[in-house]
């Protein structure tokens, strides 16, 4: 059972930048390393439906991002920490949002990238408030 804890959420002001990050652990003896997962991460704003952000490869050598995101966000990943990362920059007030990172069996992320169905292992969440 992967584990996943997303954090580096908190509250900026427009125009400022943030890095989340969300650290996995407990994989399965046949999947010992996070780079057998393709990773993604979502966000649900209020009142909103969830919708993908992005997803990365399990070797990192290729992303996918929503069309919203304009070149804002980047995606990356350290398989040797296990560890997934989001830099946001140029954060909007309707980022705001709870961001949750999900890894999917798979070294690809696939056309079906945003579907949050096709993710098997979800986290609890990281807050993010843009705000003046």
């Amino acid at each position: 059972q992967v584990h996943l804890v997303e954090s580096g959420g908190g509250l900026v002001q427009p125009g400022g930048s943030l890095r989340l990050s969300c650290a996995a652990s407990g994989f399965a003896v046949s999947r010992n390393s996070l780079a057998y997962y393709a990773m993604g991460w979502f966000r649900q704003a209020p009142g909103k439906e969830r919708e993908g952000v992005s997803c990365i490869s399990g070797s990192g050598r290729s992303a996918n991002y929503a069309d919203f995101v304009n070149g804002r966000f980047v995606i990356s990943r350290d398989n040797a920490k296990n560890t997934l990362y989001l830099q946001i920059d140029n954060l909007k007030p309707e980022d705001t949002a709870v961001y949750y990172c999900a890894a999917r069996e798979g070294f690809f992320c696939g056309s079906d990238w945003s579907r949050g169905p096709r993710y098997e292992y979800w986290g609890q969440g990281t807050q993010v408030t843009v705000s003046s």
